[in-house]
């Protein structure tokens, strides 16, 4: 669970209802009119500019910023150089029998591919091209989020041009001049809104998490090769750390010596 999002999402939505309630009422930011030329507009226009189904799967695509799914790194390469300890002792197809309890797919076919005696070219080649097809999924949600971000102030400000030649035609009855003219502004305040609240900052999360997860899958792809080869598994480790960060490294570092002090005690 991505807690980040979900507290932002909340504190957000609380932020704007008490900001209009200390100056006004939530009744005079309804307009029906305004929704359907701002929030239907930006999405007839998203229609236009992406294929049906991917527009349809963005519900499926939003879901990830409220989950975090993504294995943890020094996890992930403790596992690798257990995998690079056992091979260099026992042989290449002495993991396999752990393939079958592993849950990530990239790491257990890339694996496969290591035992059944694939060459390093074309395993690199497989893990490169699953790499390159994730990023593309990954890129056409955060495209389609991005694109609304831009599309839903334009169509606000569409609903502002609409409601101010309104606002025109009823100039000469001046009590109607300020009803209207609040009505033209709501649809400018709904296009800011679901751009700059919804859709951007989605769009951000998934760029983020969309990052994480190819640097994950490229820190797999140097352990697998790097495994067939039967390279000293502490070198390997040394060169999966370059892929941490400056925090996990330190957390990693920390917890070495404590790793050494159990084993030894035990």
């Amino acid at each position: 669970m991505d807690l980040g999002s979900i507290i932002g999402f909340l504190a957000g939505i609380a932020c704007v209802i008490i900001s209009i309630l200390i100056g006004g009422e939530l009744g005079s930011y309804w307009d029906l009119p305004a929704v359907f030329i701002t929030i239907g507009g930006g999405i007839c226009s998203t229609l236009i500019s992406f294929r049906l189904k991917d527009v349809l799967g963005i519900l499926r695509v939003t879901k990830h910023i409220f989950t975090d799914k993504t294995s943890s790194a020094p996890e992930t390469i403790a596992m690798m150089v257990k995998l690079s300890e056992k091979t260099r002792r026992e042989g290449l197809l002495s993991i396999e029998p752990e393939l079958e309890e592993m849950e990530d797919p990239f790491i257990k076919q890339s694996l496969q591919l290591v035992v059944d005696g694939i060459e390093s070219e074309t395993i690199q080649d497989f893990m490169d091209t699953e790499i390159e097809n994730m990023q593309s999924r990954h890129k056409k949600g955060i495209d389609i989020f991005n694109m609304m971000g831009a599309i839903f102030p334009a169509w606000g400000m569409i609903g502002t041009l609409i409601g101010l030649i309104n606002l025109l035609l009823k100039l000469e009855d001046p009590a109607q001049i300020g009803p209207s003219m609040s009505v033209a502004l709501v649809t400018t305040f709904y296009g800011s809104f679901v751009s700059n609240f919804i859709c951007l900052p989605i769009a951000g999360k998934l760029k983020m998490k969309s990052d994480e997860e190819v640097n994950q899958k490229e820190m797999i792809a140097e352990a697998v090769i790097s495994i067939q080869a039967g390279e000293n598994p502490k070198m390997l480790e040394q060169k999966l750390r370059i892929f941490l960060g400056p925090e996990e490294r330190e957390v990693k570092e920390k917890a070495e010596p404590e790793e050494a002090e159990n084993t030894i005690s035990g």
